[in-house]
């Protein structure tokens, strides 16, 4: 059996639209309905780590504007035509013996789509929300580890771009985003508390949920630190397939080797300056076991 070959993306660089011929059209289990195109700068809904929401848009061809309602990731292997999607995907994202699409998911079939050349055009403005979100979810993860880095007693033996443990990696539940923000669960059960992470209180701090007002003002401050600062932000790229491993890295001032990097597959702003500002809530569970951060960024 033939593959498709892996879809090549451009929406790493920003793009929000495209031309490309389209490779194959699949029915869904709903009713709807996937076109694969050899190229997109459609970002897809990642079916490992599905954090950020997938584009919206429009997909023309043959002289028809279709809306792209939904764009997932699929995956055909080598002994089955069928394209799976999300969960249904058994192998590890990037196997080589399999191929990787973005499935642009119409309501309504592209009659003889197969071979033309489609146009397709990303909802920018709603892009560039969930962009804005995306990176505010990064520098909250950086800013929260540095304001948190008192708190181990002992290396837990992952650090971030500052050197500071890296609380965001090891404690991390969800991070999910939309238009308006991004929101991060952290566990803080007991296999943190055995890397060295401490909720109580000690001689040199409050408990954890008395030390929030002031932890929140710490972030907030370091926030609008960044966002003054107009940070040049980037996303480095191995190669034009949807399965390459991509990195954020941001050029924020006092970082060892002079950029923060973060492995994220997802879009993100080109500098800090889009925003006007950036702004968490932190909040503790009742029982104390998870935190919260609400990360709100204002383009």
């Amino acid at each position: 059996m033939t593959l498709l070959p892996t879809t090549h993306v451009s929406f790493p660089a920003g793009a929000v639209t495209g031309e490309s011929p389209v490779l194959a059209v699949y029915p869904l289990a709903d009713g709807r309905y996937a076109v694969v195109t050899e190229a997109t700068p459609f970002h897809p809904l990642d079916h490992t780590w599905p954090d950020q929401p997938a584009d919206l848009g429009t997909l023309t061809v043959g002289g028809v504007e279709y809306p792209v309602v939904d764009c997932l990731t699929g995956a055909v292997g080598p002994s089955d035509p069928t394209v799976l999607v999300g969960a249904d995907i058994p192998v590890r994202r990037g196997d080589e013996e399999w191929s990787w699409l973005v499935l642009h998911v119409l309501a309504a079939e592209p009659a003889g789509a197969v071979g033309l050349v489609a146009e397709l055009r990303v909802d920018a403005e709603r892009r560039a929300l969930l962009s804005a979100a995306h990176s505010g979810c990064h520098l909250l993860a950086l800013a929260l580890n540095e304001a948190l880095a008192p708190r181990w007693r002992k290396d837990p033996g992952r650090a971030d771009a500052f050197g500071n443990p890296d609380f965001d990696s090891l404690a991390m539940a969800t991070s999910v985003m939309d238009t308006e923000a991004s929101t991060d669960v952290y566990r803080l059960g007991k296999s943190l508390r055995k890397k060295g992470f401490t909720v109580e209180a000690t001689e040199d701090f409050p408990a954890l949920a008395d030390a929030l007002p002031a932890l929140t003002s710490v972030v907030n401050a370091k926030l609008a630190e960044w966002v003054a600062a107009d940070a040049a932000v980037r996303i480095d790229v191995p190669g034009p397939e949807l399965t390459a491993r991509r990195r954020w890295r941001c050029e924020l001032p006092a970082v060892p080797g002079g950029a923060a990097e973060i492995f994220c597959g997802g879009t993100h702003l080109h500098h800090l300056g889009e925003l006007v500002e950036l702004r968490t809530e932190l909040q503790l569970s009742e029982d104390g076991s998870e935190l919260t951060a609400v990360t709100r960024p204002k383009p």
